[in-house]
Order: C-alpha cells, then sequence, then structure tokens
C-alpha cells in the first residue's frame, strides 16, 4: 500500500500519471516530468530564459565524457540554484555512521559473525542520527568499496534535509514505512521494496509509520545497474519496467532549514532559509527509484544441482574488474525447489567475495536457527561457510519431490572487497558469540567403506 498524501505545501505533477501514481515506470530511462504546465523546456536544456523564472541546472552522476550508455544526467529546472542551498558550513559529529576505511586494529574481522536484530532505542532518531554502520569495505577517498548499515529511524526530519557526496544508498526496510521527500519527487517505501537515492541528491525523511527499521548499502563506486542476464535471455530476474521514478514535485516554503552534507566520511552542516527541495521540472535518467522486490523473478535449476547464487542477482554496481562486482545485491525469495537428487541448500564453500546477509522476514534455508529477521551474518572473504547440521541432515535425507520455499525474503550485499566490523558492530552487544558453534557438531561420516552415509 502506498500513501499519496503530500507534506503540505508541497506541489507534484498530476496529470497522466497512469496507474501507478505519483511513479514512472523503467530502469535508467530518460525521463521526463513537471509539476505545473509548460515549466520544462522542450527542444532545448539550457533557455535563455525558462519559464515561471525558473532557474536551469544540470546534476551529473557521471563525468561529462563517460561512454552514452553509461553517461547519467538530469537537467533540473528550480525556483534557486543549488548554489543558495548551502552556506557556510560546520563540521559535526555523527559518531555511529562511518566511511572506509575504518579499520581498528583492535577488531578481528576475520571470521564468521552473525547479529541479533538491532533493537529501536526509546530515544527519538532520526535518518541521519539512527544510522548504525556494520562494516565497511575499500576506501571512499577513491570511491571504491562500500559500507553496510541498520537504520532505526523513530521520527521524521523536520526543516532538515540530507545528502551525500559518497555514494548512492541502496535502501532495504525491515519494518515500518518511511517517506523520502526529494528534489526529483517523493518516494514512499515499505518492507518487501527498496530504493535507490543517487549521490549527491537532496532529500528528507519522513515516518509514515514507525518506528522503522532497514538496512542500507553505502555504494563508494560505480552505480548500481541491472546485470547482464547472457544466456537467460531478456526476461526473468528484475524486469526493468518494475522499477519506479517518481514524477516531479516541489516545495516553495520560506522557512529555517539545515541541510546536512556527508563529504569524504566526514558530515557538515549549513542553514539556509527555505527547502531546498524545489525542483519544477526536470528530465533526464539521473534519479531515485524503487522497486517491489515480489516483483523479482527467480530462475533455478529444473533437474539436477543448482547453480551458483549470482542467479538471484538484482543489481550490480561494476568494479574495474570484468564480471568482478564492487558490489552485488542478492535476493533470496519465495520459489520452487525441484532439482532431483540434489543437495538443495547452498552449499558449503568459500568465495573471493565478502558476503554480508540480512533477514527481511521468515526462515532461510541454510540456517534455519538464530538468522532470524532484522538479523545479519558475515562470511568475509576466502571464511568457509554453509549450513549447519540441521538443515545438512534435512537436506541430505528430504524426500526429492518439488517443495515451494514459502515465508523467506533474504538479502546479501557483496563485494570484492573484505567488510571490516565497526567498533559498534563489535562491541554494541548485538553480536552472537556463539555462532561459529553451529558447525561445531557436524560429524564425521567417512569409514573408509563405501556407500552412501
Amino acid at each position: 500500500m502506498t500513501s499519496h498524501a503530500l507534506p503540505a505545501g508541497m506541489v507534484r505533477a498530476v496529470t497522466n500519471l497512469g496507474p501507478h501514481e505519483g511513479y514512472m515506470p523503467g530502469f535508467g530511462n530518460d525521463f521526463e516530468t513537471e509539476a505545473l504546465p509548460g515549466a520544462l523546456p522542450q527542444g532545448m536544456n539550457s533557455p535563455q530564459r525558462c519559464n515561471y523564472g525558473l532557474y536551469g541546472e544540470q546534476l551529473s552522476g557521471t563525468a561529462f565524457t563517460a561512454p552514452s550508455h553509461q553517461n547519467e544526467r538530469t537537467w533540473c529546472y528550480r525556483i534557486r540554484p543549488s548554489v543558495k542551498h548551502t552556506h557556510r558550513f560546520r563540521k559535526i559529529e555523527v559518531p555511529l555512521w562511518k566511511s572506509a576505511p575504518c579499520i581498528d586494529p583492535d577488531i578481528i574481522s576475520l571470521g564468521q559473525y552473525r547479529w541479533d536484530p538491532l533493537p529501536v532505542p526509546a530515544e527519538p532518531l532520526t535518518w541521519i542520527t539512527g544510522m548504525r554502520t556494520m562494516v565497511t569495505a575499500g576506501d571512499v577517498n577513491t570511491q571504491t568499496g562500500m559500507a553496510s548499515h541498520v537504520y532505526l529511524v523513530t521520527e521524521s526530519m523536520k526543516d532538515a534535509y540530507f545528502f551525500s557526496a559518497d555514494g548512492e544508498l541502496l535502501v532495504v526496510p525491515q519494518e515500518g514505512r518511511l517517506r523520502f521527500c526529494t528534489e526529483l519527487g517523493v518516494i514512499d517505501l515499505e518492507p518487501k521494496e527498496i530504493a535507490i537515492l543517487p549521490r549527491g541528491l537532496v532529500y528528507r525523511v519522513e515516518v509514515l509509520e514507525g518506528p522503522a527499521r532497514g538496512f542500507v548499502c553505502e555504494n563508494y563506486g560505480q552505480k548500481f545497474t541491472l546485470p547482464g542476464r547472457g544466456p537467460i535471455g531478456a526476461n526473468c530476474m528484475a524486469n526493468p519496467r518494475d522499477f519506479k521514478t517518481p514524477v516531479a514535485a516541489f516545495e516553495d516554503r520560506e522557512v529555517p532549514s539545515t541541510v546536512t552534507v556527508k563529504w569524504c566520511g566526514q558530515f557538515h552542516e549549513t542553514k539556509i532559509g527555505h527547502s531546498p527541495l524545489d525542483v519544477v521540472a526536470w528530465h533526464g535518467n539521473y534519479a531515485p527509484c524503487k522497486y517491489d522486490l515480489r516483483t523479482y523473478c527467480p530462475v533455478g535449476a529444473v533437474l539436477f544441482d543448482h547453480p551458483d547464487p549470482s542467479i538471484f542477482t538484482v543489481l550490480t554496481a561494476p568494479s574495474g574488474i570484468e564480471g568482478t562486482a564492487n558490489i552485488d545485491f542478492v535476493l533470496f525469495r519465495e520459489r520452487w525447489m525441484v532439482a532431483e537428487n540434489t543437495f538443495r541448500p547452498p552449499w558449503y564453500h568459500k568465495n573471493v567475495m565478502s558476503e554480508l546477509m540480512g533477514n527481511i522476514y521468515g526462515i532461510y534455508d541454510a540456517k534455519p536457527k538464530g538468522f532470524v529477521p532484522g538479523g545479519m551474518s558475515l562470511h568475509n572473504c576466502m571464511l568457509p561457510h554453509g549450513p549447519d547440521r540441521n538443515a545438512f541432515e534435512h537436506a541430505s535425507h528430504e524426500e526429492m519431490v518439488p517443495v515451494f520455499q514459502a515465508d523467506t525474503m533474504s538479502f546479501m550485499f557483496e563485494t570484492r572487497f573484505p567488510q571490516h566490523l565497526t567498533p559498534f558492530a563489535a562491541q554494541a552487544g548485538h553480536l552472537q558469540e556463539d555462532y561459529i558453534d553451529c558447525w561445531g557438531s557436524l560429524e564425521k561420516k567417512f569409514d573408509g567403506t563405501p556407500g552412501l552415509k
């Protein structure tokens, strides 16, 4: 369910909205939208004078000379140019939102780790103050790698706005509903959906239903895109039409406001006298979007064995190494298991990639106990992992009939870089100290004689 009522004073495009009010379908499309008729110039980007006395301004998400199929930019027609949306900056502390490199020599990141869900504290928390960084990887200054966070939000931002110059944010709700009032439109977000907030986009986060808890992947590198399907062909997995980009919406409010900027891992705030969400019309392909995870169409084995988990990739952010991602966002949702004579759960393995998993709801087949909704686990680069004993025994002896794996939705933030625990992740008391013991009862079955054991 999506709420269409807008904050007081915000005006949104109301023509040609179609069946999904307030959103336009497609991934990476070149959109155009206006909240007032005639606000969007036609046939050119930068007329000598814009209608309504608006200012034309380009927001570039890639270098000017990036290849055309990767080049991303949006032309905005706004009440004030964005130079009026910042003033003198003052450094502030946001102590629990960390950036890479964040390596504490006294914290051991080598290991298999799992966390209980983070409880929502009693004190008021906004999108900024409620962010809790769990792991970081790479280097924010060289724009490589990522960070994984848990957000705990209890109250809306009031006359307060935020943007990150460090990377785009992939938001994965687990409880509660949030509204992202952005420069380019409004996104309402709830569990079983995700949102992508581009680098440099200004927005305010409101609580529609709280408290709200969820996961965030902060991508320092190249933008998320859809993975190549290869021999799978043109359909299945995440289909472009299911991504929704908001129509234009703007605020014209003269009120003292605060803009907080994250830049190279540091936080600064600036005071202005108005709302910066003043884009009346825009066109381009650099914009926020949301996606309903229930529309992800999984593929898998229909006879024996099962492919690598990369077949469940929803989004990928490429690195400089072909076929090796800076980040993969992977989804494990409801699906049929039909492979014959096959160990159906994820097999035991070690991986050059580092895997951070989160549980949105339900039971994950490889860890039926301990990995609960709201919880997370980390299996770092080249650290072995796989099913616990109960999952192994069940899968080794279950009847080979089709089974619908219901009531499950987990995800993985996977990166080619080692992921380092933050002091909060290691010391705040949510770490399951006995997680490694889940493999302790696995038995030696080999006795030198042939036959199935």
